[in-house]
């Protein structure tokens, strides 16, 4: 999984408290550093050993906190606190995850086509089309599941029509990120 920045600057003086907390239920503290060093006494378990600053650059001001492993439960606001003799600032941040679609699976399986992909955030769309276009109602059935790490899976079965031959199947699957297609050509099966 990825890592990202949440991005902190603050007016430097020396004694520097600086907090990173997630704006949510109960404000589970993520990052602590003072007296000079990290304080992860407090620390919530979910981000234990995901969290870091740049201690080189806190003497210049940056307060950043880099999240490492990042996933769809990290999501949501963070406020940057920090304390020095010239007074405390707060600033927030919003992380929104996004899990593309990487890449779309195709197969035929009798006189179906099985159109899948997973590990994608947030819940996608899946639509059929063919070239050329056709007036086909193309029937099809969708399922999505959500798995433990709140990604989804998607998987569509469509029924090829037995009057149209020559057509190429088109599957796109989107999200608000990207979208990726894959086609499948129709044969006409002689026996």
């Amino acid at each position: 999984m990825e890592s990202c920045i949440l991005p902190c600057s603050f007016q430097y003086t020396a004694d520097i408290y600086i907090h990173w907390i997630q704006e949510t239920e109960g404000h589970p503290p993520v990052h602590s550093f003072y007296y000079n060093k990290d304080q992860l006494g407090l620390q919530d378990q979910f981000f234990r050993g995901r969290t870091s600053l740049f201690k080189d650059q806190i003497s210049r001001g940056n307060a950043s906190l880099q999240l490492t492993g990042v996933e769809v439960q990290d999501q949501g606001r963070y406020r940057c606190h920090t304390s020095t003799m010239r007074g405390n600032k707060d600033s927030f941040i919003n992380l929104r995850v996004d899990a593309p679609v990487s890449k779309v699976n195709m197969e035929q399986v009798g006189n179906r086509i099985i159109c899948s992909s997973e590990g994608i955030y947030p819940e996608p769309d899946l639509t059929w089309s063919t070239r050329p276009p056709s007036n086909l109602n193309l029937q099809n059935q969708t399922s999505i599941q959500q798995t433990e790490q709140q990604l989804y899976n998607i998987s569509s079965s469509l029924i090829l029509s037995d009057s149209e031959t020559d057509l190429i199947y088109i599957c796109t699957i989107s999200t608000r990120s990207n979208s990726r297609r894959a086609a499948l050509f129709k044969t006409s099966k002689c026996f």
